[in-house]
């Protein structure tokens, strides 16, 4: 029996009423089964009326990576509008037709997949452990600088372990076998598993855990565990150490997007453009400084000639120089010239210091916002992704 017939079989009087001549009846059923709600117009799925024109953002809901997420898109002027925060739908009035989903990291991955979103930024290991290599999910940027940390193997100081230092001399240890197996304790069931096997280890059993795997090994649940590594204080004090070739992969936040909803969402290639770009602009502009200074000379090339012989001071593609006009006894004369270069935050005492050794004065630093490119490169790298 049909959806339809049992449906009018347990309501007669609707039943009477489809033996009438009425206008069309619309109503909405949810179903675990259909990625969107179906609605059924006497009796006919209508897929129509449910492809969304909105574009979807999903955002990390909880913890560092949603703080450090929020506060990435305010410095690049998109502050998400949450008008209720008991909601998990917001906006970014500065983007039209965007609407930002706050999910679990995970189900970020996973609505990718389903179509329920078109954008994400969560970490790389998230990515890659629900990911799963799948073809339809593409990274938009891969470097947001935040949320650093390695997923890595960790196997106790001492015991059979002491004198083992990489994953060569694990996987070599003849202690391992079917009915011995080394026990490992992860979250990571994809990822673990693939690296274990990959480094030549056959037989290994996995329990999975979400949190406190540090202390698996003392407990004597585990004899290795594989989880997230920030500073590696955590697993010290537990008496665990990393061990060469046991680090599964170096994580931080990154931009991705579905595929599909690439080449067919109208709009979305534009919002991602904008997105990326202001990511684009602001990263790159975290590393540097504006230097502005006046140094006397004769001419331009006199001066130019000056600040190049600096190796420090050639600035993005090089320095620029104007001249500087000011009245001396009543008359204007042009015997300085201002230079305003961009510095790294790393050289910048060093430049100042060549800049004053040649003649600069008055030396002004301010740090940058944004450094826009002719076009991001990154942009032109996803382009090529698409094929387009």
């Amino acid at each position: 029996m049909s959806f339809m017939q049992t449906f009018l079989h347990q309501c007669p009087l609707v039943s009477g009423a489809f033996n009438q001549s009425l206008p069309p009846v619309k109503f909405t059923v949810k179903c675990c089964s259909v990625t969107f709600p179906a609605t059924v117009v006497n009796g006919c799925v209508d897929r129509k009326s449910n492809e969304r024109s909105e574009i979807r953002l999903g955002l990390p809901s909880k913890g560092r990576m949603a703080s450090d997420t929020l506060d990435l898109l305010k410095d690049c002027q998109l502050s998400v509008r949450q008008t209720n925060p008991r909601q998990y739908v917001a906006e970014i009035p500065q983007i039209a037709n965007l609407e930002v989903w706050f999910q679990r990291p995970k189900d970020i991955v996973r609505k990718l997949l389903s179509g329920d979103l078109d954008l994400g930024i969560v970490g790389l290991d998230t990515f890659s452990e629900y990911g799963q290599g799948n073809e339809d999910l593409i990274i938009v940027h891969d470097a947001l600088a935040f949320g650093d940390c390695r997923l890595s193997l960790a196997i106790p100081k001492y015991g059979v372990f002491e004198n083992i230092n990489s994953v060569k001399e694990l996987a070599q240890m003849p202690l391992w076998t079917v009915e011995r197996p080394l026990r490992v304790a992860t979250g990571f069931t994809y990822l673990g598993p693939k690296f274990l096997k990959e480094n030549g280890l056959q037989h290994v059993t996995f329990s999975t855990a979400d949190g406190a795997l540090e202390a698996a090994p003392a407990m004597g649940i585990a004899d290795a565990i594989v989880d997230l590594v920030s500073s590696g204080t955590t697993l010290k004090e537990n008496n665990l150490k990393e061990i060469e070739g046991g680090v599964l992969l170096e994580s931080q936040g990154i931009m991705v997007a579905s595929k599909k909803s690439l080449m067919q969402r109208k709009g979305l290639l534009d919002i991602t453009h904008e997105i990326l770009e202001r990511f684009e602009a602001h990263l790159k502009a975290l590393d540097q400084f504006t230097v502005v200074a006046n140094m006397r000379g004769t001419n331009i090339d006199e001066v130019s000639e000056r600040i190049l012989s600096q190796p420090s001071l050639s600035g993005l593609q090089g320095p620029t120089i104007s001249p500087v006009f000011r009245k001396v006894d009543g008359v204007v004369t042009q015997d300085y010239y201002a230079i305003v270069i961009c510095v790294p935050k790393k050289k910048l005492y060093k430049s100042v210091q060549q800049l004053r050794s040649i003649g600069g004065s008055g030396v002004l630093v301010s740090p940058l916002t944004y450094i826009f490119n002719e076009e991001t490169p990154r942009w032109n790298e996803l382009l090529s992704k698409l094929g387009l």
